[in-house]
């Protein structure tokens, strides 16, 4: 079930974020400190990390990447960037659809690793660079890709309108930056339902699963401190991003969030 939505919106300010602190999970932490703090989260459960997405989202993730892969409109002759790529869903679904070539890019080198795995047993790594990229520095020139997409990686970010502003940089003109991320749940009925299955069972298949219940007790945690649809669009439109939308995924369980670079 997806809804569409345009809307304007007001910046995000957490309640746990000062000039020198940032946001992990509901901790307040200093901000040189979380890029190590979430690489040992995602260290910790790379290689369980996709049996662990098919637990957290019944499988209905691979739904939600199809769709933000089909709105994407791969073609040969364009250039992916995809950020926070880790274990390669959203790059193998660009080539697969005839997107052109592709950067798998992740700060986290282990969940790197998965994903480089992944494309050499799909047949896929000759079209692929794969390189160990900070979403906030991103290492290429200016107007250089033609799709910049992050999934389920802009939350774990400490400085979130730095990776916007880096991403509409590299785009050429006419390209576009596509994020798809948990957000904010807007059918009443299903909050309590998903307040439960996030901090009362998630945790418990992650210590089952991973060996790890607390990395995923933070990474439902994440998913509440992100901004909500409106407030990541204004984001969007403020580090220059142009013609902003988002379209709402189960509800709002989930939202893909797009903006032209013009």
């Amino acid at each position: 079930m997806t809804d569409s939505a345009e809307h304007n919106a007001s910046p995000f300010q957490s309640s746990a974020q000062t000039e020198d602190t940032t946001d992990f999970g509901y901790r307040s932490v200093p901000r040189g400190q979380k890029k190590t703090m979430v690489r040992e989260v995602f260290e910790s459960v790379a290689g369980k990390y996709d049996i662990m997405n098919d637990v957290m989202s019944l499988g209905i993730h691979r739904v939600w990447k199809r769709i933000f892969v089909g709105m994407l409109n791969p073609r040969p002759n364009m250039k992916l960037l995809d950020l926070a790529g880790g274990t390669g869903d959203i790059t193998f679904g660009w080539l697969r659809a005839g997107g052109g070539p592709a950067i798998l890019s992740d700060i986290n080198a282990a969940m790197l690793s998965v994903g480089r795995d992944r494309a050499i047993k799909a047949g896929l790594i000759g079209k692929i660079e794969v390189c160990v990229v900070d979403a906030e520095a991103i290492p290429l020139p200016d107007c250089s890709v033609d799709r910049v997409t992050i999934a389920f990686g802009l939350r774990n970010c400490t400085d979130k309108s730095a990776v916007l502003r880096e991403a509409r940089r590299v785009l050429k003109p006419g390209g576009r930056f596509f994020c798809l991320e948990f957000s904010q749940v807007e059918v009443a009925a299903l909050a309590p339902i998903y307040d439960m299955w996030s901090f009362q069972v998630l945790p418990k298949m992650g210590q089952i699963i991973a060996k790890d219940a607390e990395s995923y007790q933070y990474l439902a945690e994440s998913i509440r401190m992100f901004p909500d649809q409106e407030t990541l669009a204004q984001m969007m439109r403020d580090a220059g991003l142009e013609q902003v939308q988002y379209r709402n995924l189960s509800g709002g369980i989930a939202a893909i969030h797009s903006g032209w670079r013009l």
